[in-house]
């Protein structure tokens, strides 16, 4: 309420040139505001790789103002920032790369970062820079006599209206002891009309003005079947905004914990043309800008612009700051079985026979919040589970894990050992008065463990060792549900704002990285568990910048009806394009009973997603693949036998979101960043390079309407082998038997040539190479294997990197990474060669290194 007082206009910050200091690190100047007065300090600096940031702090806050920790994997190596020129109230900064210049305006204070010459992206010009800054609380001021009379009702009812230091949310009062602390930054990206990222929403992959009064909010929380076309924020949040164009991708990077709203504008704006020009060639010189308006409710601004040029070049630039997707172990890209919950040891037992039985492949099973003894996390019901050892060694037999739920929540019970350890320590939240905070969650009265503190995040990472979670063997693994954090009974369903956290920080401060410290906690203490020498595998609902370090994602609580599988697809781009390529949605959607159709057109979908799990809510009927009829249970099982053909690809495309941070699902504009057809695209997408996917979301479908882009290309029915006669938007007949794909030429695809029970069966079946011609006859492609469980794919160098190039009718293997060594049985059993023109008479193989 109080930044949308502030209206577009002059800014009434001025930037104070003579106070400019130059290190190889940075560039530092003050601004003043020229009605309150009040200093802040501005940071410039380049960091390696084409990444600008910008800091803006108090220059003598009354307390540290909250400056996020830990989300950046270290600190940026910067680069030494050159004056090119100051004078009149200019300063230019010139970079390493003198393609880019930041141009400091002194009065109205405003940066504008310029390519050659062309304003990329300009901060401030809107005057929308905003920055309360801390004030001792109204009763410690001093006050005279006379102005206290003076204070009229009306102005405390205005001060009281903008929430300045209390603000009541239902029955709720939320005290804010260190008064208004909010922050915000407008930016215009110039030549942009196509902006993306900045998840959680049920929203277009294509972000939308904001023009209706709807900001984009980015604030976790637990919303039980969330509406779609909502810009409400959901489970977790990544403040990265990306623009694109065709010759250019841009990032905006605003790291900020707080609740933050981003306000987008995108109008058509005239390019300066000179006096005399024809007002038709003015019209025709209109090009696009796009404002967006970042607003948090505390900490500073400190924003990095991430300047591409590619869209590889930012997701690049991203990494480097945040780190990239964590390999995960080759099992977790396997199907998952999950509801909650499954009853007991035989129920589980059951299922796992099941699978067998139809000849379906799984690799895991999961356990919900009933697998506890009364919602005490690290605890077994005693008579649901009477031998939980003795289940995972029957599911280790069959090369098969377990997934167990750990929530942050901890029941309020002094005979609970966790509860009482973690009180005698003092590592849960406080409330204001500094009481442990309590809220109600799954088991009652819960308090919650504050993992902002590290010595919390130590002592939580110890209870995954084998010899203190009584019960757990080295095949279970961590679903984090509830972690934004859920609390039933408060504000929005989640904890009060005044909450204290380690070194006497609200918790408005640190909200949205509650559910990424947990991760980090668990992540942790499964490495701890096998003495650093085992990859964890840990799932997380709430989310922030960096999340990808420790895990998957999923969508939350969907619903199961077809809006949900249309608008899952958009959410899981948008994740992929923020780092988080290990992501999905449940399967046949979590609330509800999905009609047999619409859990067929789910199961194929996810089978070419990166996190394939099915899911039901207690309330939901039982939805194991074989209990919707013959038919429907033999096209469940071909996509997910489908998904097991396809591991070494998908495996593959995961080692390169590891090493180089490409997106492993990635919207059709990315591979086509000219292309402008594919610009808003987002019913298809791009698995890797090699495989377009077009899931079925509408029901009765008998035809879809796909686009296969660019006249230059050349693609084939992924399954029929059949070249496709042309390019652009075709319309593709579908069955119920499965969803078109296509591979794109030019491309070398490795696949299994089988599928069995799981992964851990497949490992010693041999390959088939599917080659996909290009115009030139040309194709490339890679396979990726190590051990699929270990670190020793990095310690030690235990892994096989292949490069297959098809060129002048040769077909060649070598080595794509001469550092690796592992030894393997496998064979390349078969290849399949697309789109000769006639069958030859000979193919020559040969292998280097």
């Amino acid at each position: 309420r109080r930044q949308k007082l502030l209206h577009p206009g002059k800014s009434l910050y001025r930037a104070l040139l003579d106070s400019l200091t130059l290190s190889d690190d940075n560039v530092k100047f003050q601004i003043i505001h020229e009605e309150n007065k009040v200093l802040l300090q501005v940071e410039i600096c380049e960091i390696e790789g084409n990444i600008f940031r910008l800091k803006i702090d108090e220059a003598s806050p009354l307390r540290e103002r909250y400056k996020v920790p830990d989300v950046l994997i270290k600190e940026p190596t910067t680069q030494r920032l050159f004056i090119s020129q100051k004078a009149a109230g200019i300063l230019v900064l010139t970079s390493a790369n003198v393609d880019y210049k930041l141009q400091v305006t002194a009065n109205p204070f405003q940066v504008e970062l310029q390519f050659k010459g062309e304003a990329v992206v300009s901060m401030n010009s809107n005057g929308l820079l905003y920055f309360e800054h801390l004030q001792p609380p109204l009763s410690d001021r001093k006050a005279t006599a006379e102005n206290e009379k003076t204070t009229s009702d009306s102005s405390k009812e205005k001060q009281e209206d903008l929430g300045l230091w209390q603000e009541k949310f239902g029955s709720f009062l939320d005290i804010k002891a260190h008064g208004p602390s909010s922050v915000g930054m407008d930016f215009s990206l110039h030549g942009f009309d196509h902006v993306y990222g900045i998840p959680q929403h049920t929203e277009a992959l294509l972000l939308k003005n904001t023009s209706d009064g709807d900001a984009y909010r980015l604030y976790n929380l637990d919303i039980f079947g969330h509406k779609i076309h909502d810009k409400i924020g959901i489970y977790g949040s990544v403040p990265l905004l990306l623009a694109h164009k065709p010759n250019r991708t841009s990032g905006i990077f605003w790291l900020n914990s707080s609740e933050t709203l981003v306000d987008i504008s995108t109008k058509a704006v005239a390019e300066h043309t000179p006096p005399g020009s024809a007002a038709e060639t003015a019209k025709q010189r209109a090009v696009p800008l796009t404002d967006v308006r970042w607003m948090s409710e505390s900490g500073i601004i400190d924003a990095f612009l991430l300047m591409g040029p590619t869209a590889f070049d930012t997701f690049k630039q991203f990494a480097k700051l945040t780190g990239t997707q964590a390999l995960p172990p080759l099992f977790s890209l396997g199907y998952h079985q999950c509801r909650w919950n499954y009853e007991d040891e035989q129920d589980v037992k059951a299922v796992d026979a099941g699978f067998d039985e139809h000849d379906i492949p799984y690799d895991v099973i999961w356990l919900d919040i009933e697998h506890t003894d009364g919602k005490r996390y690290f605890t077994w019901d005693k008579k649901k589970f009477q031998n939980p050892r003795k289940m995972q060694e029957h599911l280790r037999k069959k090369k098969r894990k377990l997934v167990v739920i750990v929530d942050p929540h901890i029941k309020a019970d002094p005979a609970y050992t966790l509860y009482a350890q973690a009180k005698d320590k003092g590592y849960f939240v406080k409330d204001r008065n500094g009481k442990d905070f309590e809220g109600i969650c799954w088991p009652g009265s819960s308090c919650y463990l504050d993992f902002t503190n590290p010595e919390v995040r130590k002592w939580y990472a110890d209870q995954f060792a084998l010899q203190t979670y009584k019960g757990s063997t080295n095949i279970l693994f961590i679903w984090n549900d509830m972690n934004e954090p859920s609390v039933f009974k408060g504000a929005e369903l989640t904890m009060q704002k005044d909450a204290v956290h380690y070194n006497n920080r609200e918790h408005r401060e640190v909200h949205n990285l509650y559910g990424f410290y947990q991760q980090m906690a668990t992540a942790e203490g499964l490495i701890r568990r096998s003495a650093g020498k085992e990859r964890p595998f840990v799932l997380t609902r709430s989310f922030f910048a960096g999340s990808q370090n420790y895990g998957a994602v999923w969508t939350g609580d969907n619903t199961a009806e077809w809006g949900y599988l249309k608008i899952s697809i958009p959410m899981l781009l948008t994740l992929s394009m923020v780092g988080i390529s290990f992501c999905g949605a449940d399967v046949g959607g979590f609330i509800g009973d999905p009609e047999p159709e619409l859990l067929v057109r789910w199961y194929q979908a996810g089978a070419y997603q990166p996190f394939f799990r099915g899911h039901s809510n207690m309330e939901s009927k039982r939805r194991e693949p074989w209990l919707f009829g013959e038919k429907n249970t033999q096209i469940i099982t071909k996509a997910i036998r489908e998904r097991y053909v396809l591991l070494p690809y998908l495996y593959t495309l995961f080692y390169r979101a590891h090493t180089v941070a490409e997106p492993v699902m990635r919207p059709l504009w990315v591979e086509f960043p000219g292309k402008l057809e594919t610009f808003g695209v987002e019913n298809e997408y791009m698995l890797g390079n090699a495989l377009l996917v077009h899931p079925v979301t509408e029901q009765d479908a008998k035809a879809v309407s796909v686009l296969l882009p660019g006249s230059e290309e050349i693609w084939y029915d992924f399954r029929k082998f059949k070249q496709m006669e042309d390019t652009g938007t075709l319309m593709i007949p579908v069955t119920l038997e499965n969803i078109p794909v296509f591979q794109r030429g030019g491309t070398v695809i490795p696949l299994k040539t089988t599928a069995r029970k799981s992964t851990e069966w497949m490992m010693d079946i041999s390959y088939e190479l599917h080659v996909a011609l290009d115009k030139e006859a040309c194709a490339i492609g890679e396979l990726y294997l190590d051990d699929g469980h270990s670190f020793q794919y990095l310690r030690k160098k235990q892994f096989l990197y292949r490069k297959f190039t098809f060129h002048k009718n040769i077909l060649s293997s070598s080595c794509a990474d001469g550092s690796g060594q592992y030894h393997t049985t496998c064979v390349v059993e078969r290849v399949i060669v697309l789109g000769f023109g006639q069958q030859p008479t000979f193919v020559t193989a040969c292998s280097k290194g």
